[in-house]
């Protein structure tokens, strides 16, 4: 065996122990850099211009609280000769009825025109679809109270293709369609909102049919249904009707040459949808618009006279009365012969301010059998 001097022993187990130090050392720095690489998170702000073909979109400081007294405003991009399909992964922002707080307004086109939906609290909405290659999104919150805010995706898609997933987009063909998911095969998805912006010539107006309705009844359609507008935003002042239930709409008639269809669906129950049809009319065609309304379209029957009780007034009347119905809530189902009332009653101001004289009517205003 060999002999080794002690310190030349000693001088080659320090040389040894300060290699695997520094290679330890290296490969904890390399370890920390990949663990910190793999665990970050990205960094939302407050708006922004985004391009490409898919990508993320979250509320300032996600999934912090978000600030309050801000507007965000992100403009999306996606290739020429596409549309953005945007779905919202998570949404906590303060709750109101009416979103009149803090919100997220999404419109189609990078010019807040085509709103396609305003949303606040936790509802998920169904995927939005733009009518071109651009969205708008902007965040508004106010001094008060906050939340997590909001993380959405999107990408891009060849118009009209996974027609089941999605719905909406832009109609400029002299006739067409269009149709809730999934028809007619079965019914359509929970948490969808479907925006259609029809565009006609200036010098054309645009009717609209339905040939096939059943959306979830309600009745004051509060949960699913489908509103029709002048125009080619969400307006209130601008809606021709809102209509749910499972009775065609009568023909709708536009103003101008834009019309907005929007159909909505919540998160709980589902029907079979709609199929509808629209077609360009000179401006010169005869046309009568239904009024506005919140309420189910009933099933219309023929004319019934009305029938007075009493008859003693020749005055002007002021008329006043409730619509008394009956009908079930969304867990059942009606089994017999449903009769929908209007009780009116006619008050009127006779020469003799001492007295006054009532003529009261009762008529059916739709009548419905169901097996």
């Amino acid at each position: 065996m060999p002999f080794m001097p002690r310190g030349e022993k000693r001088a080659g187990n320090t040389t040894m122990w300060r290699t695997c130090s520094v290679f330890t050392l290296w490969s904890l720095m390399f370890l920390t850099h990949i663990c910190a690489q793999s665990q970050r998170r990205p960094i939302f702000t407050c708006g922004g211009n985004i391009t490409g073909e898919s990508g993320v979109i979250g509320s300032q400081g996600y999934p912090g609280v978000y600030p309050p007294n801000t507007k965000c405003v992100w403009r999306i991009a996606v290739p020429e000769g596409r549309v953005v399909v945007l779905s919202f992964r998570f949404i906590d922002l303060e709750s109101d009825n009416l979103c009149r707080y803090d919100y997220v307004d999404v419109y189609s086109g990078h010019v807040r025109g085509q709103r396609l939906g305003r949303f606040c609290g936790t509802f998920k909405p169904g995927a939005l679809v733009s009518t071109g290659n651009k969205m708008l999104l902007q965040m508004v919150s106010d001094a008060n109270t906050a939340g997590s805010g909001f993380l959405a995706v999107f990408s891009a898609a060849h118009p009209h293709e996974r027609g089941e997933q999605y719905c909406g987009g832009r109609l400029d063909k002299p006739m067409g369609s269009f149709k809730t998911p999934n028809w007619p095969e079965k019914d359509y998805p929970a948490g969808v909102t479907c925006a259609w912006h029809i565009v006609a010539p200036k010098n054309q107006i645009i009717e609209i049919k339905f040939e096939k309705f059943d959306v979830e009844r309600d009745n004051y359609c509060r949960y699913d249904h489908v509103s029709i507008f002048n125009g080619a935003e969400i307006n209130d002042a601008k809606r021709i009707g809102k209509y749910c239930g499972d009775s065609p709409p009568a023909p709708v008639f536009s103003d101008g040459n834009q019309l907005l269809i929007q159909f909505l669906s919540d998160l709980s129950l589902t029907a079979d949808g709609f199929i509808g049809h629209y077609k360009f009319r000179p401006k010169k065609f005869i046309t009568t618009t239904m009024p506005p309304t919140t309420t189910t379209q009933p099933v219309t029957t023929r004319p019934i006279p009305l029938k007075y009780s009493v008859a003693l007034c020749q005055q002007k009347c002021k008329r006043r009365g409730t619509l008394e119905s009956n009908y079930c809530s969304s867990n059942f189902v009606i089994t017999g012969t449903v009769i929908t009332a209007v009780m009116r009653e006619e008050v009127c101001t006779p020469p003799s301010p001492s007295s006054t004289c009532i003529k009261k009517a009762v008529w059916p205003s739709s009548r419905r059998e169901r097996p």
